[in-house]
């Protein structure tokens, strides 16, 4: 880390003393007084892989499943157990070849999702209802409703085709995570083993971020390579987000943020929201056995993108079998918060929030699905944070930089 870096991160943390609402000492509280407080906050997730469940049949977010029996991480009414307000449904396609055909195919996919995400908040509309906007969070809970955002994950289905940024939008997307595990059209990832293509942002990527700001959608740097963060921040005229990372001094994951990261995120006025996924909460103790079962379940199946529908179940099922013979090894709420502190010393209350990555990999020992999120709250409270620091941790960070978007389109 450079000297400048250094000195920003020193000014900072005496600013962040005196003002993080957050105290240095921890704090009896029970559980049921840390459920009262999690339930009068105003609370949002700001990324899930749900829908890639909704082509199940015996999916049915209306009725109360169970996440340890293959139920999936939420349900409308496990949301409401879980004092969960609002939730961004993300359209996920993975990276698969850029040639025109695949390109195509990959846009069709996406489509059917959006369909899919619209009816099945169409069929529950006395339990959710889309929202599209910072404010309708607010007003669809207090109608008693789930507010249910979209996102899409990977710009891949955007292909070469700026047009569909503003397609999306009309759909309902609200942020767009550039790309996912591998390079795209867009930008280099944090994690492709061919290492970068485009050095960053590419030019086209460029283009898809001004275009984004110009219609609003958030921009997600969640997945993209150190360079490719540097490159956005500097091009976007609006704040960003990281819609499901976490922080690298903490766990030390090329899919988190390091320090100095963290603090031009801050700088630029941005938000990371911190997600559920234990190995990038913590580093996990060697699971040999699981390892070598999830190598060979990847190779017998290695192009999600080009799969049928049956073949992508088998997948499922097999993965699910193996979790059964092999449980994971998990991370605790503890060491999440671990990362919340962190980022609270370096930079401030204001620039963390919540994006659990639920159906995408997420689960910790002690909140291992959405009827679990108060034990985050009961954590943060016994370490001293107080209310109006919660707040914004569950959703008031979040929605400033969506307003800000907003606001920004608007002009």
């Amino acid at each position: 880390m450079s000297h400048k870096v250094v000195l920003k991160a020193l000014i900072l943390s005496v600013v962040v003393t005196l003002f993080s609402c957050k105290f240095n000492s921890t704090k009896e509280i029970s559980r049921n007084e840390a459920v009262q407080v999690h339930q009068s906050l105003l609370t949002i997730d700001s990324h899930t892989d749900t829908p890639l469940r909704f082509f199940r049949r015996s999916i049915d977010l209306g009725i109360r499943s169970d996440s340890r029996s293959g139920g999936g991480k939420l349900d409308f009414p496990r949301m409401q157990e879980g004092g969960l307000d609002g939730v961004f449904f993300v359209v996920f396609v993975g990276q698969g070849p850029r040639t025109e055909k695949a390109n195509a195919k990959v846009k069709e996919e996406a489509l059917m999702l959006f369909d899919s995400i619209h009816a099945v908040v169409d069929r529950h509309a006395d339990q959710a209802a889309i929202a599209l906007s910072a404010d309708d969070l607010e007003l669809i809970s207090k109608k008693g409703k789930k507010a249910v955002y979209i996102g899409i994950e990977n710009g891949y289905p955007v292909g070469r085709d700026l047009s569909m940024v503003s397609r999306f939008y009309d759909l309902g997307a609200r942020y767009i995570t550039l790309c996912h595990t591998r390079n795209n059209d867009i930008c280099d990832s944090s994690t492709d083993k061919d290492g970068p293509e485009h050095g960053g942002l590419s030019e086209f990527g460029q283009q898809v971020v001004q275009e984004m700001n110009r219609l609003g959608i958030m921009i997600d740097v969640s997945h993209m390579s150190d360079k490719a963060f540097y490159d956005v921040v500097e091009i976007s005229k609006t704040p960003v987000i990281a819609s499901h990372s976490n922080a690298r001094a903490v766990r030390n994951n090329p899919r988190n943020l390091s320090d100095e990261m963290l603090l031009k995120l801050a700088e630029n006025g941005g938000v990371i929201q911190l997600c559920l996924v234990s190995d990038y909460v913590a580093e996990m103790e060697p699971f040999p056995e699981r390892d070598s079962a999830r190598q060979v379940l990847w190779a017998k199946y290695e192009n999600w993108s080009e799969m049928d529908d049956s073949t992508k179940l088998a997948l499922k099922q097999e993965f699910y079998a193996l979790n059964k013979t092999y449980p994971p090894h998990l991370a605790t709420v503890s060491q999440y918060c671990d990362h919340v502190d962190h980022i609270v010393d370096l930079i401030g209350i204001d620039h963390v929030g919540f994006g659990s990555d639920f159906d995408g990999g997420a689960s910790l020992e002690d909140c291992f699905d959405v009827t679990e999120l108060p034990n985050v709250t009961h954590e943060l409270l016994r370490r001293g944070y107080s209310e109006s620091a919660l707040q914004k941790f569950w959703s008031g960070n979040f929605l400033r930089v969506m307003k800000e978007a907003e606001k920004a389109a608007s002009n």
